[in-house]
């Protein structure tokens, strides 16, 4: 089959049953054989894998604490109960809240789990700077060392020639505060930093937004291919030559926007939309486990469905086509960047819709809010533009003019 356009796509998918969330192979009386997750009713944490050459052996579903605020230290409790054992934090998530509460909960059970933190190393930061950043997020975390300590929001090659942090990562590693180093990103030139990074044998870890829509092999089940998702195949490539270094790569970002709630009247027989799509990410074979943003207990059990459930079932594949369908017309791809340099007042467009969906799929307005605080630069102009020079930026067609102005009004 021909390589077809977005729109073409699009009216395809009421042919498969992506339009309609119709599973596309179905059994012959329409209804879906039982999926791994909806069989097993058993609770907690079934899979451990290994993360690259650190050797860790980490639960394939692992703890974000992206939100995790004061008084929620049982939150992290009911995760270790249920055989979590990597937990996910950084300086900046709360200014230090979610470490702080992340230390208290951990108190006088460090040593049976792993944790991971993060600061976002500049082009310029200083060996020493980053240093004091450590030992304040240890400090936190109450513990004298983190497993894995990450160059945070990586999204400019300039920040990894920053040999500064070589310097750093020598001292802390030696004084026995970091037991191996890693890099997170999302931004437009993901790609491009994880082949340097892996060229450069920087990194022991990747932490990488990647998630089901953002697959090529997703839409590949409906045709052979996509123009309009062939500049989402380079991070694949990318991942592939960091597990050939037997780098660890842990997927975030996987539930693309996280509406679980709008998915609940499509969810029957145990299928839940989130099991999908971690299924589906921890199916990719660069992928060695996930981290997510977990609220409360019911979350972390609903997520925990998931663990070992093995193949993407038809239901699965239901259920993420109606997702997709859903959100397509709204949600900024990572690892795109078409709509850089569209504005002339150089609004940051994807990071706007990033903190959108912070607000508006997440539902966690006030971090929304104080991100968008962070911002160098905000989406002001967009009150008085007429949205022409971003019209046609969008690969996907996102109607960016109509989210960008309003998301500005809605986070200051």
């Amino acid at each position: 089959m021909k390589k077809v356009d977005r729109r073409s796509f699009l009216r395809l998918g009421a042919v498969t049953g992506l339009a309609a969330g119709i599973p596309i192979n179905a059994t012959a009386d329409g209804s879906s054989p039982p999926s791994a997750s909806s069989q097993d009713s058993s609770r907690g944490v079934k899979n451990y894998v290994r993360l690259g050459r650190t050797e860790l052996k980490v639960s394939d579903i692992s703890f974000g604490s992206f939100p995790l605020r004061h008084g929620e230290e049982h939150v992290v409790h009911h995760a270790m109960d249920q055989g979590i054992n990597y937990f996910d934090t950084a300086e900046s998530y709360g200014d230090g809240t979610s470490e702080t509460v992340m230390g208290r909960a951990l108190k006088g059970k460090r040593d049976q789990v792993y944790v991971a933190t993060k600061i976002g190393a500049g082009s310029r930061d200083s060996a020493a700077s980053m240093m004091q950043r450590l030992d304040e997020s240890l400090s936190r975390l109450q513990t004298d060392y983190v497993d894995i300590f990450f160059n945070h929001a990586v999204n400019d090659i300039s920040r990894l020639k920053n040999e500064q942090w070589l310097e750093f990562a020598d001292k802390a590693r030696s004084q026995g505060k970091v037991r191996f180093f890693g890099m997170s990103g999302h931004g437009g030139y993901l790609t491009e930093c994880v082949d340097y990074a892996v060229e450069q044998d920087m990194f022991d870890v990747l932490l990488l937004a990647t998630n089901f829509g953002e697959d090529p092999a997703f839409f590949e089940r409906f045709t052979r291919g996509f123009d309009f998702v062939a500049n989402q195949q380079g991070l694949r490539a990318s991942m592939a030559k960091a597990k050939q270094k037997d780098i660890g790569i842990v997927a975030m970002k996987v539930l693309r926007g996280a509406k679980l709630n709008d998915m609940r009247p499509y969810e029957q027989q145990g299928y839940t939309y989130s099991q999908a799509a971690f299924k589906w990410v921890l199916n990719i074979p660069q992928v060695d486990n996930l981290i997510v943003t977990m609220r409360n207990r019911d979350q972390i059990d609903e997520y925990l469905g998931a663990s070992g459930a093995g193949e993407v079932s038809q239901a699965d594949m239901g259920l993420l086509q109606q997702y997709a369908k859903m959100t397509d017309a709204s949600y900024c791809r990572h690892v795109c960047n078409d709509c850089e340099g569209s504005c002339p007042f150089n609004v940051p467009i994807a990071d706007v819709l990033r903190m959108r969906m912070y607000a508006t799929d997440y539902g966690d307005f006030s971090i929304a809010k104080q991100e968008y605080a962070k911002l160098d630069a905000n989406a002001s102009p967009c009150l008085s533009c007429d949205g022409r020079p971003c019209k046609d930026a969008c690969t996907y067609e996102i109607p960016i003019a109509d989210l960008c102005g309003p998301t500005h009004t809605m986070l200051t």
